[in-house]
């Protein structure tokens, strides 16, 4: 957990802060896709299509459940959701983590309040978020996607201090519109 915390962070500082290491860019068409999840400890069918009629999607993928920043940012999820919910927006977690590393996440760090679900190889390139350091892994990317399945917001940065606030803000500005 320690080597992998280190690893972290020293990606974290090698990459550039913003938008810089995402590849799919704002009106880019999302890929759809189809995967497992959990939401609360019970696992169920997640597709990007089915959760868009809904309204705009925040898709942010963390690096690898139950490390100290990808647990933070999962509590400052849970802990915001509500306004994510006000604006319209459902949350989803998206790492390589098998699902059931992320039944356990889903109720203790997400706090049954949003679901979190593993994304496989073709995600993970449909989306470019491997990790380049820690190949199995994704790197720390939000995607704000609009119901129409194009992308209105991209934060890619390993640090997550901002994700949960640039997500939010990018989701309000939509409603505003």
């Amino acid at each position: 957990m320690k080597r992998l915390s280190l690893i972290l962070a020293a990606a974290a500082a090698l990459l550039p802060a913003g938008n810089a290491t995402a590849a799919l860019a704002v009106g880019a068409k999302a890929p759809d896709f189809t995967t497992r999840g959990a939401l609360a400890g019970k696992t169920f069918t997640l597709t990007l299509a089915h959760q868009l009629k809904r309204g705009p999607v925040v898709l942010y993928f963390f690096p690898k459940a139950f490390t100290p920043g990808c647990s933070a940012e999962a509590r400052e999820f849970a802990e915001n959701i509500d306004k994510f919910k006000a604006a319209g927006a459902t949350v989803i977690g998206m790492s390589a983590d098998p699902v059931d590393d992320l039944i356990s996440f889903s109720t203790k760090e997400c706090a049954g309040k949003f679901p979190v679900a593993s994304a496989g190889p073709g995600i993970i390139s449909g989306y470019d978020v491997a990790l380049k350091m820690q190949p199995g892994m994704t790197d720390r990317t939000s995607y704000v996607i609009a119901p129409s399945g194009r992308i209105a917001f991209v934060h890619s940065e390993m640090n997550y201090a901002n994700h949960v606030k640039a997500t939010l803000d990018a989701v309000k500005s939509m409603k505003a519109k």
